[in-house]
């Protein structure tokens, strides 16, 4: 079935232009929610997205109260859920495999919603912006077009994407919104950033830098996250981005190095650094099994040693 915005069909358009023109309720609903000072979102509370990455739960969990992503640029910030059983996810997607990506998100939600008649499919994007490649804006349209190919009503209710999440500062084009969050409880999603990135951000960060496609990193049913297994073989050759200036690791590694949030290149040496230190990928995975992580009381997640 289309996709659906205020309970009509969302037409054909060939450019999110051309999309914002035909619908000004939509733009006008981005105008607002980019307007939304972002809120610093507690760890304690917190289950972090990377890209590449999606988690979903339902309201009984009783680990994550929210899901976030931030440091998205190109890439685009997802959220569906279903109003009658609650059940949400979160998905940070860049430009591999868009179609895989979205069918995977639906599936997600429809699994835990299985037992719930009520309710609608409620869909809300954030991301990219007005970048010279025009690779914001080509996510942007193979999403959408993506989620108008599913057989469900799908209702756009947040569409923050590409020129509506755009601002020039000092002549460059940059988002106004690189991070959200998503409260499981109630449905709310909303402007946010993150102090905290975790568990085994690094180990993250290395399995996209290695090309692993989009992985879900969330047992919803035990509270547990659950990374890898993943495989990458040794490579020398990344060394020399340790000794290479901002601008070279910027220019070279991003998809939008003028836009870049400050802390990229640090987090991109620390990648490497990762990697070169772990070699061989099958020594983080005992057994081919992958990481478990659980909230402690205090809050923070850790890892959970299997036997």
């Amino acid at each position: 079935m289309p996709l659906l915005f205020q309970n009509r069909e969302l037409g054909r358009f060939r450019s999110t232009t051309e999309l914002f023109h035909k619908y000004p309720d939509l733009q006008e609903n981005a105008k607002a929610f980019r307007s939304k000072p972002p809120i610093d979102v507690d760890p304690k509370t917190l289950l972090y997205v990377q890209q590449r990455e999606f988690a979903a739960t339902t309201p009984a969990d009783k680990c994550v109260s929210v899901f976030g992503s931030e440091d998205a640029t190109t890439c685009h910030l997802v959220v569906l859920r279903h109003t009658g059983s609650g059940a949400v996810c979160l998905a940070h997607c860049d430009d591999f495999r868009i179609w895989s990506q979205i069918a995977r998100i639906l599936k997600a939600v429809k699994s835990l919603s299985n037992v719930c008649n009520e309710g609608r499919f409620e869909l809300h994007v954030v991301g990219g912006f007005d970048d010279d490649t025009k690779t914001s804006q080509k996510i942007s349209l193979d999403i959408l077009a993506a989620f108008q190919r599913q057989e469900e009503d799908i209702h756009l209710e947040t569409c923050c994407i590409t020129e509506m999440n755009d601002v020039v500062k000092e002549g460059i084009h940059r988002p106004i919104i690189y991070g959200i969050g998503v409260n499981v409880k109630t449905g709310e999603v909303f402007p946010a950033s993150f102090s905290y990135k975790g568990p085994a951000e690094d180990l993250r960060s290395a399995r996209i830098l290695t090309g692993g496609e989009m992985a879900d990193i969330y047992d919803s049913s035990r509270g547990l996250v659950k990374i890898g297994p993943c495989h990458w073989t040794p490579d020398r050759s990344i060394e020399s981005w340790l000794t290479q200036s901002d601008d070279i690791v910027l220019k070279n590694l991003s998809t939008s190095p003028m836009a870049e949030p400050p802390h990229f290149v640090q987090h991109m040496k620390s990648t490497i650094q990762f990697l070169l230190s772990h070699p061989n990928s099958e020594s983080l995975f005992p057994g081919g099994q992958p990481q478990l992580y659980h909230r402690t009381e205090s809050g923070t997640w850790e890892r959970l040693v299997q036997s």
